[in-house]
C-alpha cells in the first residue's frame, strides 16, 4: 500500500461528530491530494453504500467505502477521533475511522491490497497501535505495512506448538525439523505429527505480513494440527473425519507417536454489496477463530477483485460450510448436502466462533442443507429460495427475459431517438446507409443512427423470449427460445408472441430434461437432440397452434393503446403512476415498466405507446426527488443520515432511478408511500393529459431534448414532486418527534457488549 496512504491523507485528531462529517473531512484531503475529482459526488457514493448497510465495526472501527467513478486511483484515508463517532456498530461508536476509495474500474491488484487492510484491522495489536501513534508519518507508514506494531516482525510467526519433527508456528509457516515464523510466509508445508500437512496456495494465505506474524504468535500453542486455512493432506497419515455424533471438542489428545485425528474441516464464503472491506474481515475472523478452536477454516472471498473457486476436493472434504454473505453467494450448489450455517457478513465479523460451534452442532447432529445436488438447477432456481411457488418462479422467468431484453430497448430506442433529432422525422423512410451514405450531410448521419438503432430492436422479442427460456431451463432453452422469438417477428405476434414463445421453450425442454435417455445418447443430447427436437415443436406450436391468436391479441393490445384518448388515458397515466411508486423498483414496478416497454419494442411504435413510456418515466423520478426537495425544505423532519441521503436522491430521480427513495420509504413506509404514489398519479396523469412521448425506455433529464413537448413534460413531474414534498412533509410534521438517544461514551459500548455477549450488530 506504498502508494495508496500518505501523511497527508492522515488525521490523527479527527474533530467530526457524525459519520458524515467525518467522511467529508477524509474526503476533503483525498481531493486535495487529487485523489477525488468531486467531492460531493463522491460522497454521494459513500452515502449510498452506508445506506446497504451501516459499516461500523466492534472494536471501535469505522470503514466507510466504496467505488466510486469520482476515485482517481485507490485511496485510504485515516482519522482518530478522541470522542468517538457512531458508524452503527453493535459495541458503541468508532475511533479508529478508515475511508476507503475505489475506482469504480480499478484493478484487482489494487483492490486485493484494500482488502488485506480489512484483514489487518481484526488484529487487536494493529489497531492498538494506531490507537498510540503520535504522528501522521508513522501511523500512515503502519498502515502500508514500512511500520510493524510492537515490533512483531521479529520471529513472530514462532509458536509454542510440537510435531514429532519439531515445533510448527500456526501463523501459516511449518518447518520441518525446525520452527520457522518468517513473517508474511505463504503456503509453507512441513512434516508434523508422523502426518504430511501441506498449506496450499488455493486453501490458505498464511501470514500477512507483520500482522499475521503476531497472530501467529498468539496463537502459537495452539496443536499444530489445527492449523486453520491449511488444507491437509492427510492420506499418508490415515486419518479419518470425526463420526458425526462424536464429541470433536472433548476428544482425547493422541497418544504419543500416534497418527494425529485430523481436525474438523469448514469451508467458509464471504461476500458484501460492495466486497472490499466486510468480505475480507469476516474471511480474517473465521480464519482466526478457527485456529483458536481447532479447526481447519477454509474461506472463498467472493469480492470485487472476482473470486477464485475452492478446489473441489477441499469442498468435498469439509465437514461443514459458513456462508457469511449480504449478496447472493455465487454458485452456492457446490455447497449442498453439508452442514451449513448462513448468516450476514456482519455476523462473520463479530460471533465467528459462535458460527463454528454451530455448524460443529449440525455437523454432530447429521443436519446437511437440503440444496440440490452440485451442477442442478436453473439460473432461476439457484437464486431463489427454497420452496418458492410456482406464481414466483413465473414471475422470476418473465423478469429474466425483460432484464436482458431492457438493454436492447435502451440502446436501440436512444440511437432511434437520436436519428430522428438528428435528422428529423422523415428520417425513417430515408434509403440504406448501405446504399447512400456522404459524410458531409447531417441527414446521413441521422439516417444511420436510426436504422443501427432499427437493427437493435429486431433483437428484442428473440431475446426477450430465449432468456425466459433460459431462466427456465439453463442453456439448452436458448435455441429455442430465440427461434420461438424469432417467429414471433415473423407472424407478427410482437411481445405477447415473445412472452408465450419463450415459456413454451423453457417448458419444452425441461420435459425433455426429465426423459430417461440411453446413456449412449446423453453427450448428445445438449447440443444436437435437444436443440432439435425443442426447436421443432415450438415452431410447429407457434406457425400453426397459436401464433395467430396471439397476433390477434397483439393487434387488439396495440389498436386499445391507439385509441386512447381524454379521460382513458388519464386513467391509465394515474394507474401507472401508482404502480411506478407502490415498491419504487419492485415487482409492481417492474410490470408497469415491462407494459410501458412493450409498446415501444417495435419498430414504429404509435404515439399512445409513447405516451405511456412517458407517463411510467416521469412517475418514476417523482419519489426520489421528492424525498431530496423535503431533506432540503424541512430538514428538521429528517435524520442526519436521511439528509445525506437526499444529496444522492437528486441524482438518482434525475436518472430515473425510483430505487434512490428506497431508505426513506423503509425508514419510514407508512409515510413516505403514499405519499409517492400521489405524487407519481399526479404526474402519470398530467403527462398523459400534456401528450408527452418518449421513444427511450431510459434516461431521465438526459433525454428531454428527445421527449415529445418536453417543457408540459417537465411541469409533469414537478407537479408530481410538489405533491409528494407536500405530503411528505405535512404526514411526517403530524408525528411526535422521537427523542434521540442519548450517545454512547467511548467506552459505554463496551461495557455492553462484555455485559451480553450475544448482542448482535444493528445490520447484518
Amino acid at each position: 500500500m506504498s502508494e495508496m496512504i500518505t501523511a497527508d491523507l492522515v488525521d490523527l485528531d479527527l474533530s467530526a461528530d457524525t459519520k458524515e462529517a467525518a467522511a467529508r473531512a477524509l474526503a476533503e484531503r483525498m481531493v486535495a491530494q487529487g485523489r477525488v475529482t468531486d467531492l460531493d459526488g463522491f460522497l454521494a457514493d459513500v452515502a449510498a453504500r452506508e445506506a446497504q448497510m451501516p459499516t461500523g465495526l466492534d472494536g471501535g472501527i469505522g470503514i466507510p467505502h466504496c467505488r466510486s467513478a469520482h476515485v482517481t486511483e485507490p485511496t485510504l484515508a485515516f482519522g482518530r477521533s478522541a470522542a468517538g463517532i457512531d458508524f452503527g456498530a453493535a459495541d458503541g461508536p468508532a475511533d479508529l475511522i478508515f475511508l476507503i476509495a475505489a475506482p469504480a474500474g480499478a484493478d484487482d491488484a489494487h483492490l486485493t491490497i484494500l482488502s488485506s487492510l480489512a484483514r489487518q484491522l481484526m488484529n487487536t495489536e494493529f489497531t492498538d497501535a494506531l490507537r498510540a501513534v503520535g504522528d501522521a508519518g508513522s501511523a500512515a507508514a503502519l498502515i502500508r505495512g514500512d511500520a510493524v506494531p510492537g515490533g512483531a516482525s521479529e520471529g513472530a510467526g514462532e509458536g509454542a506448538g510440537e510435531g514429532a519433527g519439531g515445533a510448527e508456528g500456526t501463523a501459516g509457516a511449518v518447518g520441518a525439523g525446525g520452527a520457522v515464523g518468517a513473517v508474511g510466509a505463504v503456503g509453507a508445508a512441513g512434516v508434523a505429527a508422523g502426518g504430511v500437512h501441506g498449506a496450499s496456495d488455493g486453501a490458505s494465505e498464511g501470514v500477512r505480513g507483520a500482522v499475521g506474524g503476531a497472530r501467529g504468535a498468539q496463537s502459537g500453542t495452539t496443536n499444530s494440527a489445527a492449523v486453520s486455512g491449511a488444507a491437509s493432506v492427510d492420506a499418508a497419515a490415515g486419518n479419518t473425519a470425526p463420526a458425526p455424533g462424536a464429541d470433536v471438542e472433548n476428544a482425547t489428545a493422541p497418544a504419543p507417536g500416534a497418527p494425529a485425528e485430523r481436525p474438523f474441516r469448514i469451508v467458509a464464503v464471504t461476500s458484501c454489496p460492495t466486497g472490499i472491506a466486510h468480505t475480507y474481515m469476516a474471511a480474517e475472523s473465521l480464519e482466526n477463530a478457527g485456529r483458536d478452536a481447532g479447526v481447519e477454516v477454509v474461506v472463498e472471498t467472493q469480492g470485487s477483485a472476482g473470486f477464485t473457486r475452492l478446489d473441489p476436493a477441499v469442498i468435498a472434504a469439509a465437514d461443514g460450510v459458513i456462508f457469511a454473505h449480504d449478496v447472493p453467494v455465487r454458485e452456492k450448489n457446490r455447497f449442498a448436502g453439508k452442514p451449513t450455517v448462513d448468516v450476514g457478513v456482519k455476523a462473520g465479523i463479530n460471533r465467528p466462533a459462535e458460527l463454528i460451534a454451530e455448524v460443529r452442532g449440525k455437523a454432530a447432529r447429521g443436519e446437511v442443507s437440503a440444496g440440490a445436488p452440485a451442477g442442478a438447477g436453473t439460473p432461476v432456481d439457484r437464486a431463489g429460495e427454497p420452496g418458492e411457488g410456482y406464481g414466483t418462479k413465473l414471475r422470476k422467468w418473465l423478469m429474466s427475459g425483460v432484464s436482458y431484453m431492457v438493454p436492447f430497448v435502451a440502446a436501440g430506442g436512444l440511437l432511434i431517438a437520436l436519428g430522428f433529432a438528428i435528422g428529423g422525422w422523415e428520417i425513417n423512410k430515408a434509403p440504406s446507409v448501405m446504399d447512400h451514405f456522404d459524410w458531409t450531410q447531417v441527414d446521413s448521419w441521422g439516417a444511420l443512427l436510426f436504422q443501427i438503432g432499427g437493427v437493435a430492436f429486431g433483437f428484442l422479442v428473440p431475446v426477450l423470449a430465449g432468456y425466459i427460456a433460459y431462466g427456465m431451463a439453463d442453456r439448452p432453452g436458448l435455441v429455442p427460445g430465440f427461434v420461438g422469438g424469432a417467429i414471433s417477428l415473423t407472424i407478427n405476434a410482437g411481445f405477447l408472441g415473445g412472452l408465450a414463445a419463450g415459456l413454451i421453450a423453457g417448458g419444452v425442454v425441461m420435459a425433455i430434461q426429465r426423459l430417461k435417455i440411453p446413456t449412449a445418447l446423453r453427450g448428445i443430447m445438449p447440443v444436437v437432440v435437444i436443440p432439435l427436437v425443442s426447436s421443432a415443436i415450438v415452431g410447429f406450436l407457434m406457425f400453426v397452434v397459436i401464433g395467430k391468436p396471439i397476433a390477434k391479441a397483439q393487434e387488439a393490445m396495440t389498436d386499445w393503446l391507439d385509441g386512447l384518448s381524454g379521460t382513458n388515458a388519464v386513467l391509465l397515466g394515474i394507474l401507472l403512476g401508482l404502480m411506478m411508486c407502490f415498491d419504487l423498483g419492485g415487482p409492481v414496478n417492474k410490470v408497469a415498466y415491462a407494459f410501458a416497454t412493450a409498446g415501444i419494442a417495435v419498430a414504429d411504435p404509435s404515439d399512445s405507446a409513447m405516451q405511456v413510456m412517458a407517463a411510467v418515466m416521469a412517475a418514476g423520478m417523482v419519489p426520489p426527488h421528492a424525498m431530496a426537495l423535503a431533506t432540503v425544505v424541512r430538514g428538521k423532519l429528517f435524520t442526519q443520515t436521511e439528509r445525506e441521503n437526499g444529496k444522492a436522491a437528486w441524482f438518482l430521480g434525475a436518472s430515473f432511478i425510483s430505487e434512490g427513495a428506497i431508505p426513506f420509504a423503509a425508514a419510514d413506509p407508512l409515510r413516505v408511500i403514499p405519499a409517492s404514489m400521489a405524487g407519481g398519479a399526479v404526474t402519470g396523469a398530467l403527462s398523459m393529459a400534456f401528450g408527452a412521448t418518449l421513444r427511450a425506455p431510459h434516461g431521465g433529464i438526459f433525454v428531454v431534448p428527445l421527449i415529445g413537448n418536453p417543457l408540459l413534460y417537465l411541469v409533469a413531474i414537478a407537479a408530481g414532486v410538489g405533491v409528494t414534498t407536500a405530503l411528505v412533509i405535512v404526514l411526517k410534521g403530524m408525528r411526535k418527534p422521537a427523542a434521540s438517544a442519548a450517545p454512547n461514551g467511548p467506552g459505554t459500548g463496551t461495557k455492553a457488549a462484555s455485559t451480553d455477549s450475544k448482542k448482535q450488530p444493528v445490520a447484518a
